[in-house]
């Protein structure tokens, strides 16, 4: 499944069409499995491009928001149809870019995104308001409208997803919306403008454009962007805040880093916990923020525990084939050679400060792979332990006490997603209303769903995305006064 530029589309798209990048930069796009160059074209932004982007989505709000809800929804459940019919397109670019397996595009991200636009689709007349008994002559009546234009930059991992996971919800409480994909692997956003031409959007509803720090920055500091969310580290949240603060006080969602605890008592199905422990921490590489990347074990059973997940991880190796394309490969490399070269010296001071059980070597020799890496016995200041790695490094260490493990667990500037492993479900409920995140997962972990509120606490995070609270975030309350006695 090798590929040309002419097979792919490396513009912006900017009021309804694709269109050249009015700068003299272009990135230049590598495929991790090999370091291959991919595309060596790719637009970037520059200052007249996103001001184009945003005039255009600007232009486009007045008649989107005052589109009829049953007419908004016609066309969002035809983006989730194109989504399913071109899944093989979308799995092909991811895979070139980002170096994910293909299977992985086609059985999980393209239906999760299909669906995540079909369930906004369902939204957009069911938008309620309030209204207050008249009370001293006044009827009082409160309104959802939409923000305006918004802004997404998104991250390197979800593809698709994301791209779905803010313009559904954006578009179905009437706004427009200009995306940012991530430089690390742009093309599969850019290939959605396909789509919205095919679909029938109006010119400037959805503007989908491409670049790194310096485009994210110009969106999250325009003054004329009503709304940004944002995905990605902490440290570049708080700048896209502070941006947004310092230019028009634009609304922020912002969806960040996580170092998810998973506890596993004694009673536990050690089955089913390692099972959920190594999804937990080989699924997309480890390249998830909701990654079970911190595992406490109950004394009594972390030599078994260990043992088995050892042999589990030490099984995925035959599953990273060197061709992602391939129906047996299901763990793909890292995204980039920075990244690479990032995950690797987090495996190399963590020799420093713990034991390393398996893993953390290149099974190629080439590209950016790298085997899922188990430690156990963390030093309490131990890095591998305290900081995000976002790859596959698990950390495994001993407890004897609930609350000790609760207080441990808690002890973390992140608070994005957690796991409890107990067949004593009192305890298990106990124990996760006790976990500071905005998910906790029973027996299981890692969990994402469409319907429900995704999103985190502390420094994970501010606002949700998905399910009813996802739109909510996406309009503003608006208050009429009506003088019942006039």
């Amino acid at each position: 499944m090798g590929s040309t530029t002419a097979d792919f589309e490396t513009r912006l798209f900017i009021d309804g069409k694709y269109v050249q990048g009015k700068g003299s930069p272009k990135v230049t796009c590598y495929n991790p499995t090999d370091g291959s160059v991919v595309s060596d074209n790719v637009h970037v932004a520059s200052v007249q491009d996103v001001d184009d982007a945003v005039a255009a989505a600007r232009a486009a709000f007045p008649g989107w928001a005052s589109t009829a809800p049953l007419a908004k929804s016609k066309l969002l459940n035809k983006i989730a149809d194109l989504i399913e019919e071109q899944a093989g397109l979308f799995a092909r670019l991811e895979s070139l870019c980002s170096g994910k397996p293909y299977k992985q595009t086609i059985v999980y991200e393209a239906p999760m995104a299909a669906n995540i636009f079909r369930y906004y689709a369902g939204y957009t007349d069911k938008l309620e308001g309030e209204s207050l008994p008249p009370d001293n002559g006044f009827l009082r009546i409160i309104q959802k409208v939409p923000i305006g234009v918004c802004a997404a930059i998104n991250a390197f991992n979800g593809g698709i997803i994301m791209v779905s996971m803010k313009v559904a919800p954006a578009l179905a409480a009437g706004n427009t919306i200009v995306i940012k994909g991530s430089e690390k692997s742009p093309l599969a956003v850019l290939a959605f403008g396909k789509l919205v031409e095919q679909a029938g959007f109006p010119p400037g509803t959805i503007n989908l454009i491409t670049g790194g720090p310096e485009t994210g920055s110009l969106l999250a500091s325009h003054m004329d962007i009503d709304k940004i969310a944002f995905t990605g580290s902490v440290g570049v949240g708080k700048k896209v805040a502070q941006a947004a603060a310092a230019s028009n006080l634009k609304r922020v969602t912002l969806e960040l880093g996580g170092k998810s605890p998973s506890i596993v008592f004694p009673d536990a199905n050690l089955d089913v916990a390692t099972q959920w422990c190594v999804q937990g921490i080989v699924g997309n590489s480890g390249q998830a923020c909701i990654a079970s990347s911190r595992v406490y074990v109950h004394r009594d059973i972390k030599e078994k525990f260990v043992d088995r997940m050892k042999q589990a991880l030490d099984g995925t190796k035959g599953l990273m084939g060197k061709d992602v394309f391939a129906e047996s490969t299901q763990l793909g490399p890292l995204v980039d050679r920075a990244h690479y070269e990032r995950v690797s010296s987090f495996v190399e001071s963590g020799k420093q400060e713990a034991t390393i059980v398996t893993g953390g070597e290149n099974p190629h020799g080439q590209g950016c792979w790298i085997t899922p890496a188990l430690f156990i016995d963390p030093k309490p200041d131990a890095k591998i332990y305290k900081e995000e790695i976002f790859g596959p490094v698990v950390v495994v260490s001993e407890f004897t006490d609930e609350a000790e493990v609760i207080k441990r667990a808690n002890a973390t500037e992140f608070g994005l997603s957690g796991a409890v492993f107990s067949q004593d479900i009192n305890r298990a409920i106990r124990v996760a209303g006790q976990i500071h995140s905005g998910a906790v997962c029973i027996n299981c972990c890692t969990m994402f769903d469409h319907n429900v509120a995704f999103g985190g606490m502390k420094q994970s995070g501010w606002g949700r995305e998905l399910g009813k609270h996802g739109i909510m975030g996406y309009t503003e309350p608006k208050t009429l006064y009506v003088n019942m006695t006039y």
